[in-house]
């Protein structure tokens, strides 16, 4: 991320407590304008409560949030009406329409009815909701009740957006248009900060992340990034027969390899991260002429580094 970049959301130095219980332990953390960023960690991690501080929808104990630029607070209303919040559970109206729905919730910042309208017909068709115009939420699918949620939270067209687990217990075709949805808001100049229980979405989607847990960021950065800082081993696996004592000595004496074993033509090694690697493997037998039969490699994913960081996986938490 190039440092030039503008900043949407600056947190400096945040705390929360709850009677004994700290929720944020001195948070900082910046979010850059135009990019999608992912905030993970374990239930209990602080993130609802880091949003809410940012919002202003909770008091915090100390420290500061800017959203472009300018301090939060409760009463920065010009603020608010740049911000929108689609939260875990849809918060939609019974009584309402879909329409009456997107309606209700983009008149809360813009009065003009030409406006709004033309605001509501966008998101309506932004959220491929075209058909089920005259629906009441009841009569909607669990998919498509969550693209109302998501229109009503951005149809008003604010430059920051937090989406909090969006996707939850979805079909595929709505989890399909709701990923594409927010790669479409951020072509568009929006701010997105992103959480979410599935891994894979926070690889497609997001630029930077943030792993939280007991109130602290453990660690901030891209994908590749965090998981190039990770100890976890990269595990190779090989089908070679006839392997010179040499070489495997050669190999078993080389620091970068944690750990080797070979059975019956079965190579099995586990290199360091940053260290010789399935390539370097490969290029000290091809200088050999030692030529594998086939080839396997596994590196750390995202979720293993989640893993070792907090000690718990990401999908236990759904």
């Amino acid at each position: 991320m190039k440092k030039n970049r503008e900043v949407a959301v600056k947190v400096d130095n945040l705390v929360k407590r709850y009677k004994e219980l700290v929720a944020i332990d001195h948070l900082s953390l910046e979010i850059y304008e135009g990019e999608i960023f992912g905030l993970l960690g374990p239930n209990g991690s602080g993130k609802s409560t880091l949003i809410n501080s940012i919002l202003s929808l909770l008091k915090y104990d100390q420290g500061e949030v800017e959203i472009f630029g300018q301090k939060m607070k409760p009463t920065a209303y010009g603020l608010k009406q740049q911000i929108g919040l689609v939260p875990q559970e849809p918060t939609v109206y019974e009584e309402l329409t879909v329409y009456g729905n997107i309606d209700y919730f983009c008149g809360l910042y813009i009065k003009d009815k030409a406006e709004r309208q033309a605001l509501v017909e966008e998101a309506i068709e932004f959220a491929g909701l075209n058909d089920f115009i005259k629906f009441n939420p009841s009569k909607l699918s669990g998919g498509l009740l969550r693209r109302l949620n998501l229109a009503c939270g951005i149809a008003h067209k604010p430059k920051l957006i937090f989406l909090d687990e969006p996707t939850v217990a979805v079909d595929p075709q709505s989890r399909n248009r709701i990923l594409e949805g927010v790669k479409d808001l951020r072509a568009q100049g929006s701010t997105i900060v992103y959480t979410t229980h599935y891994m894979e979405e926070v690889e497609i989607l997001c630029d930077r992340l943030s792993i939280l847990d007991k109130g602290s960021v453990l660690v901030t950065g891209t994908s590749a990034e965090i998981i190039s800082m990770s100890a976890l081993d990269e595990n190779i696996e090989l089908e070679i027969y006839g392997m010179p004592n040499h070489i495997l000595q050669e190999l078993n004496d080389n620091s970068d390899i944690s750990h080797m074993d070979y059975q019956d033509g079965r190579l099995i090694i586990k290199t360091k991260q940053g260290g010789i690697g399935l390539l370097g493997i490969l290029h000290l037998l091809e200088e050999n002429d030692l030529t594998p039969i086939s080839v396997s490699s596994k590196k750390p994913t995202l979720n293993d580094v989640f893993l070792e960081i907090t000690g718990k996986e990401l999908k236990d938490n759904v």
